[in-house]
């Protein structure tokens, strides 16, 4: 991600005046392009936003499961603008036409070589801030998956091969294998 051509601090209004096609992210009113992404990478969320939507209605669940690109407003500014990979809503009144106003209660996003420092660190500390209650970085390149509890103020590593619990639920595990 390339931070964008020009000083100064831009809102969501900037976001959407992009040319079509063009995909960023508003972070704190800097202005981050985005990469589109791999196939392996679009491979990932829809197995894991299958997982996902699957449990929930197998449950009767009332959260709602959302992929890129969807807007999420984080913060009640126009500053901050993600587009995540994966974002799980459990709050229907956040929802909105034109994405999340607010925190998801959970958010996954998958690490693209130009992704990392964003993913790793900027969106990390931005959804601590914001309220994000469980926030997963899946890395394919080294085939791991950094969870992130910010309830319980735990992280946890995992590999592709384990079945990782998820906290909003009790009892669901995602299988990466």
């Amino acid at each position: 991600m390339d931070v964008l051509r020009k000083e100064g601090i831009y809102t969501i209004e900037d976001i959407y005046a992009l040319p079509d096609g063009e995909r960023a992210e508003l972070i704190d009113g800097k202005i981050y392009s985005m990469s589109p992404p791999s196939t392996k990478h679009q491979r990932l969320v829809m197995d894991l936003a299958y997982q996902i939507k699957d449990y929930i209605m197998r449950k009767n669940g009332d959260c709602e499961v959302f992929s890129a690109p969807f807007a999420v407003f984080l913060n009640e500014n126009n500053k901050n603008y993600v587009g995540p990979d994966i974002s799980v809503i459990c709050d229907k009144d956040k929802i909105t036409d034109k994405g999340c106003d607010g925190s998801p209660d959970w958010i996954i996003e998958i690490v693209s070589p130009s992704s990392k420092i964003m993913d790793y660190f900027k969106k990390l500390f931005k959804y601590r801030t914001a309220g994000v209650r469980e926030y997963w970085i899946v890395d394919p390149m080294k085939q791991r998956v950094t969870v992130y509890f910010f309830d319980k103020e735990t992280v946890e590593e995992y590999s592709f091969g384990d079945n990782i619990p998820v906290g909003i639920y009790d009892g669901f595990f995602i299988e990466f294998s």
